[in-house]
């Protein structure tokens, strides 16, 4: 009967555990040759590092490690290698862009280059190779989660390349689809752009997706401005390989529009024949809708049937010698409207210089442009060559100008090829100015959103009194270097739509972070918010109707690692504060306490250091959003007599979460002013054992323990400090013949808690 040796690999709490660039048994895929080394893994937490075995010394030899990097949402990896020290000769890295090696390689590393990585989706793997002799240092590399595209449905919101303001990383791909409502349409304005302009890119598409017409392409900032025309607008951002720059930041506003809806009344604004005369015409009524018209525009009208004209090479200002166009080769069908660079243009009526439009002879309107009250009109096209600016006449186009202030063309196919139609770019229509939705109310509304530094306290516009329809306010928080920010939630009383009105916070110095939550109604439970860095971003947005008191929010920042910190167990939390950063509070080390002022500290030259039991000392636990949490309070309250007052002028937030098996900080509001908050880590303490039978009672301590097939196993696992208020959860449990390997030949007993 074949004898198998058991290992429990893991044992985590019901609490699922995040630890920056941490790895399990579980999850090592390669070990070194001849060693039980292990190397490789499967990350997931959003940033983390890489590591070479046994980095900085020397790796093995004959290591063969695959990392993969996983990645969540609409975010993808990003990875720089800071150091590499390699056999060149024999020792290498390669990056795919995928979840293994099977996927497109990105690239092979064998010496230092400061080389960096982005995957195209959510995964990227890590293969690092050596052969069987010579070794040197290695490498480190880390990496980070970064947003890159998603599927925008609020009313108002802002765009930004990966990165953004720093510059984008190369072979970026991002595609972002932006959804209105209803009789609203979405209009986009590019407020900054710097890009690599002879090989990076934006594309502009009006509809869901980029199979949709193209609106514009951007190479650099000229402040463009996009509308679509129906529900949806979708923006592409592409890099190549090389060259990288500060990216770009757009605005989108939802608006009402009249396409479609000609002599209706959409709320917020009017598409009937009065609206001019009561000043609530739609943005874009002179688009759509004649001032005379009461019903919807009708079907035949080329003004509002055609098809956008948008190649980049037909603007006057183009020339390219190497690639000419012809525009005899193009089926031409029905009426067309011209845009560059997703501007309404027109034909030019006066000639233009040979060789632009991407052609050899370009055709220009012989004639002028008609009015809107000479509806469609027939007129000339030239084509200008050999000094002769209508050396070709071509066929006649019929021609039509629209309320609007823009026209549309009936092109046909020219007399000759080398010869395309032109768009002026001197005649861009600037008319379609994108403007935020107006209030109804005539009063000004208060300034909102700001950036605000260290602590303080932050609220809705004229809270607590009510706030004004269509806010839209952007709070910037931010903190000194290797400090986080902690915000929390001291009154929500928003309208009782998620939809309508509600707060967005972002962790990073930008809407283009993550989004750590959202918040709305009249909920603060739970509303605790902590940063991975130094920064935070909150939104504050209300629509159109329906106000209420609004919120008040408290921030603070963390104590650098020099300034204290707090190390956290199942059974123990042990504070640490530096008398150095007492000493520039002007506080003793003795002035200190906790919750329960009978609990004091030792006290060393440079340290101040509290350690007590978690149920102790005054430490309260709540249930924070499936977390289990703990804090405490510092406080110093000196006076002459050496005695503790009520009134205090310091206080130290000091909190534990517990992650699945790990514990990190986290901030509570206090009714008191907070100076700092401090940060720790740790680890449950659990225990494992094994026993002869049902009633466990006789307990095992050999090891490795040995089992027979088909044996039934008692195992007990448990806290060490016994909580009631918490579940354990057996994750993984393994057996091998050999108790030496539990890779090459090991048997699932159980997996993800499944037998």
């Amino acid at each position: 009967m074949e004898v198998l040796t058991l290992l429990l690999c893991l044992l985590l709490t019901a609490f699922q555990a995040k630890i920056v660039g941490s790895q399990t048994t579980d999850d090592w895929l390669y070990s070194t040759e001849g060693t039980s080394e292990p190397c490789g893994g499967y990350m997931t937490d959003a940033m983390g590092e890489l590591f070479s075995p046994r980095y900085p010394n020397n790796y093995p030899n004959n290591a063969q490690c695959i990392w993969t990097i996983h990645s969540t949402g609409n975010t993808t990896v990003s990875l720089t290698f800071v150091d590499v020290d390699l056999e060149t000769c024999c020792d290498y890295i390669k990056v795919y862009d995928g979840p293994s090696t099977f996927h497109p390689l990105l690239g092979e590393i064998r010496d230092y280059r400061n080389q960096s990585f982005n995957s195209n989706y959510s995964d990227l793997t890590v293969f690092f190779y050596s052969d069987s002799s010579v070794t040197n240092r290695g490498f480190h590399a880390n990496w980070v989660f970064e947003s890159c595209g998603g599927y925008m449905t609020d009313w108002m919101g802002e765009l930004f390349s990966p990165r953004y303001p720093n510059n984008y990383p190369n072979n970026s791909y991002c595609t972002w689809t932006i959804h209105s409502t209803e009789n609203m349409t979405v209009s986009l304005i590019f407020n900054d752009v710097a890009l690599e302009t002879c090989c990076d890119y934006i594309r502009v598409y009006d509809g869901p997706s980029t199979f949709h017409p193209l609106l514009g392409e951007i190479r650099d900032y000229r402040n463009q401005s996009f509308k679509s025309s129906y529900n949806d607008l979708t923006v592409l951002f592409y890099s190549d390989h090389s060259v990288t720059n500060r990216g770009f930041h757009a605005n989108w506003t939802f608006v009402a529009s009249c396409n479609g809806n000609c002599g209706l009344f959409l709320g917020s604004c009017a598409c009937d024949d009065v609206c001019h005369r009561f000043g609530d015409c739609c943005p874009d009524y002179d688009d759509y809708c004649t001032v005379s018209t009461t019903s919807e525009a009708p079907s035949d009208d080329p003004c509002y049937n055609y098809t956008v004209l948008d190649d980049p090479w037909r603007a006057t200002d183009y020339q390219n010698n190497l690639v000419l166009m012809c525009d005899q080769h193009v089926n031409w069908f029905g009426w067309y409207r011209l845009f560059i660079h997703g501007q309404s243009v027109q034909m030019p009526d006066t000639c233009v210089d040979m060789n632009k439009c991407g052609t050899r002879a370009p055709l220009w309107l012989n004639g002028g442009h008609p009015k809107v009250e000479d509806g469609v009109v027939t007129r000339g096209v030239c084509g200008h060559w050999s000094n002769n600016c209508c050396s070709f006449s071509s066929t006649s186009i019929r021609v039509k100008a629209c309320p609007g202030n823009y026209f549309v063309y009936e092109f046909v196919e020219p007399s000759d090829c080398y010869l395309a139609y032109c768009a002026d770019v001197g005649s861009i229509n600037t008319t379609y100015t994108t403007v935020a939705p107006e209030t109804n109310s005539s009063v000004p509304h208060p300034q909102c959103g700001g950036h605000l530094y260290g602590s303080g306290l932050l609220s809705s516009p004229n809270y607590p009194n009510y706030y004004h329809d269509n806010a839209y306010c952007v709070w910037y928080l931010s903190a000194q270097q290797g400090q986080r920010i902690f915000l929390t939630f001291a009154d929500v009383q928003l309208e009782r739509c998620c939809n309508c009105d509600y707060i967005t916070v972002y962790d990073g110095s930008s809407t283009g972070h993550p989004k750590l939550g959202k918040v709305c109604f009249n909920d603060t439970t739970h509303q605790v918010f902590h940063s991975s860095s130094r920064y935070l971003t909150v939104v504050f947005r209300s629509d159109y109707s329906g106000v209420s008191h609004g919120f008040k929010a408290l921030f603070t920042s963390s104590l650098t690692a020099d300034q204290g910190r707090v190390d956290c167990s199942s059974d123990n939390m042990v504070i640490v504060i530096q008398r150095s950063y007492l000493n520039s509070l002007g506080l003793s080390a003795n002035d200190l306490y906790v919750d329960d002022h009978l609990c004091r500290p030792s006290i060393s030259s440079t340290e101040v250091v509290f350690s007590f039991p978690l149920d102790a000392c005054g430490t309260t636990k709540e249930m924070v959003n499936g977390y289990v949490s703990y804090t405490n309070n510092v406080r110093a309250s000196p006076s002459q007599l050496g005695e503790i007052t009520r009134q205090s002028q310091f206080l130290l937030r000091v909190g534990c979460r517990m992650e699945p098996d790990t514990m990190v900080q986290i901030f509570y509001k206090a009714s008191e002013i907070i100076n700092a908050n401090i940060t720790g880590t740790g680890r449950f303490n659990a225990s494992i054992a094994f026993y002869t039978s049902s009633s466990f009672y006789q307990q095992i301590y050999g090891s490795p323990y040995e089992v027979n097939l088909n044996q039934l196993l008692y195992v007990q696992v448990k806290l060490n400090r016994p909580d009631n208020s918490l579940d354990l959860f057996l994750d993984t449990c393994v057996a091998s013949p050999n108790p030496d390997d539990f890779k090459d030949r090991s048997y699932d007993l159980l997996r993800n808690g499944v037998r």
